[in-house]
């Protein structure tokens, strides 16, 4: 009885407030296409329920995939990339069926038409908005493309506004999606919302084979997962000998041949060639010593110095 009391007092201050609680959701706007984090004030969405959501040029259709675990910050608020208005009527999930269809059939006419205007460019997706306003086609090529001829034969083909965007070779594996050399689906085409620089000097600091076949993606280009444990591993080789540095512990000079970051320990070199693993505890109070430059490279610097 004290239970339902609390209850029905908690709806009360919420129909006061103006406050109702929130329930978060993973969805998909298509099924080859990534997922995202909706929040909805219905607590009952199940997986492949269509639902409406309000996307950036109005209500779009999309499904359920899962329930979004909760905040674990409870201090936090937690985000959502969209808002779900509610479930989709029955008129709405006949036309979200139809959608994939209508884009595979506006796919093949367009590479038709591309053949027809004899155009060097690649057809990577069509997406067609869910009120019909708008059809977006996207595609590749190597070199600026007059495509005026075709977005009027497009516009007079479907009776809608068209546009022709170009990508680039990650925003079209992130579009045709597929499995990476680790064995998931591509970070891409399931979670990242935006390519960060990669650098092979993060491949460096990782001490990862520098082999391109090794260290690419199936776009050519540098994993984007070299990006998410970069600044723990330059983080982590603060304060650590280099490698090649000579140092002092315990009375016995040490070269540094290795360094191991996520240990934070060292590999060395004895002077007579026998190599040990150095623990924070035992290299952390060294001394780096200073090592004598080369000849070569001395009468370099001394010639400059003369010339300034």
């Amino acid at each position: 009885m004290a239970e339902s009391q609390e209850e029905d007092r908690n709806d009360a201050e919420q129909k006061i407030t103006g406050q109702e609680e929130s329930f978060f959701y993973r969805f998909r706007f298509r099924d080859n296409g990534q997922e995202f984090t909706g929040k909805s004030t219905l607590p009952d969405l199940e997986r492949g329920d269509v639902v409406m959501v309000r996307g950036e040029y109005g209500l779009e259709a999309a499904f359920i995939t899962s329930s979004a675990p909760a905040c674990r910050d409870a201090a936090e608020e937690r985000r959502a990339s969209y808002e779900l208005v509610g479930r989709a009527g029955p008129e709405e999930c006949d036309r979200y069926v139809n959608i994939p269809q209508e884009e595979a059939a506006a796919f093949t006419t367009c590479k038709k038409l591309i053949q027809k205007h004899s155009l060097q460019m690649r057809l990577v997706r069509v997406e067609r908005f869910f009120n019909g306003s708008k059809m977006i086609f996207y595609f590749t090529a190597d070199k600026r493309v007059d495509f005026r001829a075709l977005v009027k034969d497009l516009v007079q083909e479907f009776r809608t506004r068209v546009e022709m965007r170009q990508v680039g070779v990650r925003h079209e594996t992130k579009m045709l999606g597929g499995v990476g050399t680790c064995g998931r689906e591509l970070c891409c085409s399931a979670h990242m919302k935006k390519f960060d620089s990669v650098s092979i000097k993060m491949a460096k600091e990782q001490d990862l084979p520098l082999n391109p076949a090794k260290i690419s993606g199936v776009c050519n280009r540098l994993l984007c997962c070299l990006t998410y444990e970069f600044e723990t591993y330059k983080r982590e080789r603060k304060g650590m000998p280099k490698p090649g540095k000579k140092i002092l512990v315990d009375g016995r000079t040490l070269r540094v041949k290795r360094q191991n970051p996520l240990q934070r320990s060292l590999l060395v070199v004895d002077q007579e060639g026998e190599q040990h693993l150095l623990t924070p505890e035992e290299w952390e109070k060294c001394e780096v010593l200073k090592t004598e430059k080369p000849a070569k490279k001395r009468k370099k610097e001394k010639k400059a110095n003369k010339e300034e």
